[in-house]
Formats: C-alpha cells, sequence, structure tokens
C-alpha cells in the first residue's frame, strides 16, 4: 500500500512538472511571437522560466498581448465612419497651417473625423467644473451619459448621485459607467446608491473570473459627462472631494475639465455608447442620445479614443506627430511624466531642433512610487535641452499639451504606459490659437511659482535615493 502511494505521488508529481512545462512553453511562446519590445519579451521569458507557474500565471494577467479590437475580442460593432459621412476636409487657422502633416496623421490613425464649429470653454478646480457639471444634468431634458474613472462617495459625490436622481425622475434617460477599480476607491463603493436611486449604472470590468483575467490590468481612464447629446465635458478630473477646497485650505488637489459644445460633442457621445455597448449591451441610439449638432464656435477639434484595442497607441502616435511637427514651442503638463524610449527621443530631437520644450510635472506626487520612477529618468530628456519643472501643491492632475501656440490637446491620458498602452482613455485635440493662448495662460500661471529642475540637480541625488528611484523605475510599466 504505502509502495502504491509512492508510485502515485510520484506520477502525480510528474504530471503536475509536465503540466507546468507545457503551460511555461506556451507562455514564452507566446511572448515571444506577440511582444513588441524585444526586451519585453526577454524579460517576460525570463520570469515565466523562473517560477513557471507564478511566472506563466503573471504573464497570463499582466503581459498577454491584447492589443486587437473589442470587436473581435469582445464582439463590439466596428463605428468607423465611412468615407462619404465625412465632413469635408477643416480649413486650418493660418497659425495652425504648418501642422497639416499632423492633421494627416491623426487622419489615419483615428476614427473620427476633424470637425469645425466647435466651442471649448476651460475650468480649472472642483469650484468650477463640479458646479458646470451639475447644472448641466439639471437643465437636461432628454439624457445623460457620464463615464469616470473615480466616483467616490463625498461631498462631490452626493451632489453627483442627487442630480443624476432629479434628472431621472424628470424622465432623462441616465446612463452611468464607472471603471470596477477606480469605484472601489473609497467604501462603501457608491455604485449600489446610484442603482437604488433607479440610476442605471454598470461598472466597467468587473469580474475576476478566468474569462475575464486577461482584461482584469485594463482600466477605463476616461471622463466624460454627455448631457442631451449636445454639451460635453472632458477632461482629467474624477468625482471626489480631494478636488474640493475646505474649510479655510485650498482644494489638495487641481485639475481642468474642458466644456464642449458643437459637433465634436458626438465624438464623447460615441466613446460613451461603445464602452455601454461592450458593458451593458445596450445600444445607444437615435436623437435622444446623438441629435444633430449645429456649430457653435470657431474652434476645430477632434475626438481622441485611446485603448488596447483598435484604438492601440492613438494618443501616442499623436503626441509623437505633435513633437515632430513643432517649430517653436511645445508645453506639457502632466501628473506622471515616464515616457517611454522613442518619446523621449522625439522631446530630444524637438529641443535639438531649437524648439522650447517645457514639462510641468508636480513638486509632491500623490503616487510616491511613480515619482521616484519619473525622477530617475528626467536626465534623459533634461541632457538634451528640453526644461523640466516642479509645481508645488496642490497637487496638479491636469493632462494638457500645447503646440507653436496653435494646437492643444486636453483629456484624461498621462504621459506614462499605463495611459498609453493599457487604458482606455480620451483626449480631444483642437486647431484654434485662441484656445491654445488660453491653455498657455494656465500653463504660464503654473510656471509663475514652480522652480526649474537642473541636471546637476538630479545627478547630485544621494547614492541611496538614486537606487530607490532606479528600481521604481523597472516597474514603470504598470505604475
Amino acid at each position: 500500500m504505502v509502495r502504491w502511494r509512492a508510485v502515485l505521488h510520484d506520477l502525480w508529481t510528474l504530471v503536475a512538472g509536465l503540466l507546468a512545462l507545457g503551460v511555461a512553453l506556451a507562455a514564452s511562446a507566446h511572448a515571444v511571437l506577440h511582444k513588441r519590445d524585444v526586451r519585453a519579451a526577454l524579460g517576460w521569458v525570463a520570469i515565466i522560466w523562473f517560477a513557471p507557474a507564478i511566472g506563466a500565471a503573471a504573464y497570463l494577467v499582466f503581459g498577454v498581448n491584447r492589443i486587437r479590437r473589442r470587436a473581435q475580442a469582445l464582439r463590439l460593432p466596428d463605428v468607423r465612419a465611412r468615407p462619404e459621412d465625412l465632413p469635408p476636409p477643416a480649413r486650418l487657422p493660418p497659425a495652425a497651417e504648418h501642422l497639416r502633416p499632423l492633421v494627416q496623421l491623426a487622419d489615419a490613425i483615428v476614427r473620427r473625423p476633424l470637425v469645425a464649429g466647435n466651442s471649448v470653454e476651460l475650468l480649472e478646480g472642483g469650484a468650477q467644473v463640479y458646479p458646470a457639471m451639475l447644472a448641466a444634468i439639471d437643465a437636461a431634458e432628454l439624457s445623460v451619459t457620464f463615464c469616470t474613472y473615480i466616483f467616490d462617495p463625498g461631498l462631490a459625490g452626493d451632489a453627483f448621485v442627487e442630480a443624476l436622481a432629479r434628472a431621472r425622475e424628470r424622465g432623462v434617460h441616465v446612463r452611468v459607467l464607472i471603471d470596477a477599480i477606480g469605484v472601489r476607491y473609497r467604501w462603501p463603493p457608491i455604485h449600489r446608491r446610484l442603482r437604488k436611486r433607479g440610476i442605471r449604472t454598470e461598472l466597467f470590468l468587473p469580474r475576476l473570473t478566468p474569462a475575464w483575467l486577461p482584461f482584469v490590468n485594463l482600466r477605463n481612464h476616461r471622463k466624460l459627462l454627455v448631457v442631451d447629446g449636445r454639451i460635453g465635458f472632458t477632461g482629467g478630473m474624477n468625482v471626489r472631494d480631494d478636488f474640493l477646497p475646505g474649510l479655510g485650505r485650498p482644494a489638495p488637489y487641481v485639475d481642468m475639465q474642458a466644456r464642449l459644445e458643437g459637433p465634436v460633442v458626438a465624438h464623447l457621445q460615441s466613446a460613451f455608447a461603445e464602452d455601454w455597448l461592450f458593458t451593458a449591451g445596450e445600444p445607444l441610439e437615435g436623437n435622444t442620445f446623438f441629435p444633430p449638432l449645429p456649430a457653435a464656435g470657431p474652434v476645430i477639434a477632434r475626438g481622441v479614443p485611446d485603448g488596447p484595442d483598435e484604438d492601440f497607441e492613438t494618443i501616442r502616435w499623436l503626441l509623437l506627430g505633435a513633437l515632430a511637427a513643432a517649430r517653436s514651442r511645445v508645453r506639457i503638463v502632466t501628473p506622471y511624466f515616464l515616457p517611454d524610449a522613442t518619446l523621449v527621443t522625439a522631446l530630444n530631437v524637438a529641443a535639438l531642433r531649437g524648439v522650447e520644450v517645457d514639462v510641468v510635472l508636480p513638486a509632491r506626487s500623490n503616487l510616491p512610487v511613480v515619482h521616484w520612477a519619473q525622477t530617475a529618468q528626467l536626465w534623459q530628456v533634461l541632457e538634451r535641452g528640453c526644461r523640466v519643472w516642479f509645481t508645488p501643491p496642490p497637487f496638479d492632475h491636469t493632462k494638457a499639451m500645447t503646440v507653436d501656440g496653435a494646437w492643444s490637446l486636453l483629456g484624461s491620458a498621462n504621459w506614462d504606459p499605463r495611459s498609453l498602452r493599457l487604458n482606455f482613455e480620451f483626449d480631444v485635440e483642437a486647431y484654434d490659437p485662441d484656445l491654445a493662448t488660453r491653455v498657455d495662460a494656465l500653463v504660464d500661471a503654473r510656471l509663475a511659482v514652480a522652480k526649474q529642475v537642473t541636471l546637476e540637480e538630479v545627478d547630485r541625488r544621494a547614492l541611496a535615493l538614486r537606487l530607490r528611484d532606479g528600481v521604481a523605475r523597472l516597474f514603470s510599466p504598470y505604475l
């Protein structure tokens, strides 16, 4: 009896070993065949063979290349515009005419056309943004669609719950989509309250079952509010009290949101409709959600969705195109700055061509590990003439970029691998000197209180700090 138990134990050990070997071989083959970056492929193969079972499982969750259209992977329809449905090419203002190659690039990679006739109002901070969004919801007559990454309970969250509930009670079609990770930043999660108030609320990728494990690292980071299909808000601001001032103190966080009217609002609504169809299985159609949109202003703009699907790396490609097209000045405001090697090269090439490149970052991050990682690679842009500035508190969560005082990019995407490769993001590009001037004025206000970071300061940090920051940088693809 003891001998048979030993034989069975040896047989089970052999089967388990062969199974682990097979899984490791399959995972390694997938990494070799599908990883675009040789270093990433080598790294994953090393991890898989160092600890076959754990390494293969980690690769399945975090490393599988899911860069394919959701129409294939998640069975969603393709909403790419047909050539006959496209509006006539927008005429750029004279100050932006040299950016025509950037328009051609975006035409090739973005599924939305450049459209004229838009108005863009810039709102900064929770004291401006939240009242404007709540007023729009309270004025809604037909529909409200709202997508956000974080929706915390609190003063801000409660105000949104009440406004959305009032809209539903008036007969407005209300749809709320919250990321399943972001909704749990505070407890209890607010989606339960929304549902109790009768508000149709869904969570993006909520289930951690084996079938959904390949998507657990993909988050919906978009911030979209569309009212009656006519008024849109987008930017980087979540719904949380960190953006509100308190008694005798300023808000701990600051951010910027854009209020939009005109044809570009349909781009916001289309992005929401795709995510809603995937999550809830409900198509949003007709004039309730997509009414005719007359011209509302002078701005030429385009919505730029980005995500690990057919829209993969659209924002990253747009950044590269903008840096290549710049002639005089590039300004970047971002809370997290972890550009990959290609973006670093593009920034440096622009600076070496004589373009003034300014990167504005918070002096103190809300995510210390990210701050350490970005500090470890600042030398890569400082040594070629880019200028880096640290702004004092409050923590600046703004994401904005301007080129030559003629082109602006606003939205939810950060300058880090998570935003540019993993998350579902949404930005708006605009060709309008007046708008770029207004964005630059906000940048000027930040630079007026900022401290310039020098290469000497970065290099003379203590060895222990440089080692800490260097180790943090190793994890930058997933920070």
